[in-house]
């Protein structure tokens, strides 16, 4: 059974201006998960939000926050994102000295984990770690910017996580960051994604247009 597409629009797009109101709005038009990209300059080389901006935000969407930090190290920092109203919290394997142990923490925080590959990291860091994770994230760009062009050698890398999905039995998300747009989405979703994180391609156009842009990013 092919499972439903997800769709998580990243605010790293938004008007930071009217951040609140971006969210509401994203809601509004249909957004599945509100995904929040949490960048420290020194992982990634930009700096976006912490948690003050989590915890502010919080109040304008029931939806799933979907909290992916590109921060290292990574563990002083899950507690304080998990109080500030993450639901899911998605770390990188190169972001601590246990990913493991990282793995576990989130999970006693009541949160549902996640693990997300670079470009350059393989798909089999997973292999050790499937009985624990609910979500695999491949960035089909390196992280820390916004409207980047999608890196098609990580349709494979996402047809081998969607393998490795299915042979756990376990209901794990596949999601894909970076690049996505109505070119991009209908590719990654074949290769085996079930939740595109879109930045650039949903906020175009401004509030009028985000169910549109949703919609399409949907393929429905």
């Amino acid at each position: 059974m092919v499972p439903s597409i997800r769709i998580a629009p990243s605010i790293l797009s938004a008007d930071f201006a009217r951040l609140g109101e971006e969210v509401r709005a994203i809601d509004e038009a249909g957004a599945d998960w509100i995904h929040v990209d949490v960048m420290d300059g020194h992982f990634v080389p930009n700096i976006t939000i912490g948690p003050m901006v989590v915890k502010a935000l919080r109040p304008h969407s029931t939806k799933t926050f979907d909290v992916h930090l590109m921060i290292s190290p990574v563990d002083p920092f899950l507690d304080a994102f998990a109080e500030a109203g993450a639901d899911v919290i998605t770390v990188h394997p190169e972001s601590g000295p246990h990913i493991h142990r990282t793995i576990q923490r989130i999970k006693a925080l009541g949160k549902k984990a996640g693990v997300s590959l670079n470009p350059g990291t393989p798909a089999k860091m997973l292999d050790y770690l499937m009985d624990e994770i609910d979500l695999a994230l491949v960035m089909s760009v390196n992280p820390g910017f916004g409207g980047q062009s999608f890196i098609d050698s990580q349709l494979r890398k996402i047809e081998a996580v969607r393998r490795a999905i299915d042979k756990s039995g376990r209901e794990i998300a596949l999601e894909v960051d970076g690049g996505i747009d109505v070119n991009t989405a209908p590719r990654a979703i074949a290769a085996g994604a079930d939740v595109l994180v879109a930045g650039t391609a949903t906020f175009r156009g401004g509030p009028t247009a985000y169910a549109e842009n949703i919609r399409r990013l949907r393929g429905s």
